[in-house]
């Protein structure tokens, strides 16, 4: 991985070996949002025969995703992602050029093709067809609304903080998502500073977890500035309002835990703090 979040082409490609059978690959991040090179990863895994798996849960929905386009052999999405009902998904299963084959994890009646055996959630997925729908309405005018929101909220987070770091690259990252890292600060007590803010530090599959994001860390990222990042999601009914709201309140919350940091004052003073010597008494 790049440090901007991205897969590196060349490094996939030397990865492969005549062993490899399958790539699989998020096509955006949950926690960044960064979004890899689908299409070039899809062409190496045809140039190498080797099937191509993506998640593409947190895309789905938010920007265009074609499985044809991208050579994509296997999707799995959900649809609590795009505002569809819980616990209910779908696997896009390749049936041609090539044909992909599965064993099933779950037998007995042999229901959808030998695939799955069980009774489907119908309603569930009426609603997940139907929230795919009006996101394939939507997609284009929310889509460039909730990017226009999430450059507001980076831009009056600089105008009021120094010392922040873009977590993942800006070009190539979904609209709705930003993650930042807020130097000198604990995520947890900024999370409690802004308790009225509905935000995490972190991905939900790891929120029990006191240790600092793996995902930031692959970029390089020390444990403390991974341990102050924060995750901003912005949604259907974000208003540039709450926008706003959330700017302000964080350049107050973050100045005074700031103002709190022993760290910060060195910093300040010029101190090189990578470059201490601590000791233990």
């Amino acid at each position: 991985m790049q440090k901007d979040g991205r897969i590196d082409l060349d490094d996939l490609r030397t990865a492969i070996t005549n062993k490899t059978i399958l790539i699989s690959i998020m096509t955006a991040n949950n926690e960044i949002g960064v979004i890899q090179p689908i299409a070039e990863i899809g062409a190496i895994a045809k140039e190498n025969g080797i099937l191509f798996h993506t998640d593409a849960v947190q895309a789905a929905g938010k920007i265009p995703f074609d499985v044809n386009e991208m050579r994509v052999d296997l999707a799995s999405m959900t649809a609590h992602k795009m505002y569809g009902p819980k616990g209910v998904g779908a696997l896009f299963v390749r049936r041609r050029n090539p044909r992909v084959l599965l064993a099933p994890i779950i037998d007995g009646g042999g229901h959808e093709r030998g695939m799955r055996s069980g009774t489907l959630n119908v309603p569930g997925i009426v609603g997940f067809g139907k929230a795919a729908e009006l996101c394939k309405q939507e997609m284009a005018v929310e889509g460039e609304r909730l990017r226009k929101l999430r450059d507001r909220l980076n831009a009056r987070l600089h105008q009021h903080l120094g010392e922040l770091y873009i977590n993942g690259s800006i070009e190539h990252r979904l609209p709705h998502n930003l993650n930042i890292s807020f130097a000198y600060v604990e995520g947890e007590s900024l999370l409690m500073g802004i308790s009225d803010v509905a935000v995490s530090s972190g991905s939900a599959c790891t929120s029990a977890s006191l240790e600092p994001s793996y995902v930031l860390k692959a970029l390089g990222a020390g444990d403390d500035l991974a341990h102050s990042s924060i995750r901003f999601g912005l949604g259907r009914w974000t208003t540039e309002e709450e926008v706003d709201y959330v700017a302000d309140k964080l350049g107050t919350v973050v100045s005074r835990l700031r103002d709190m940091s022993p760290l910060y004052e060195l910093a300040k003073e010029g101190v090189d703090l990578a470059s201490m010597q601590w000791e233990v008494h």
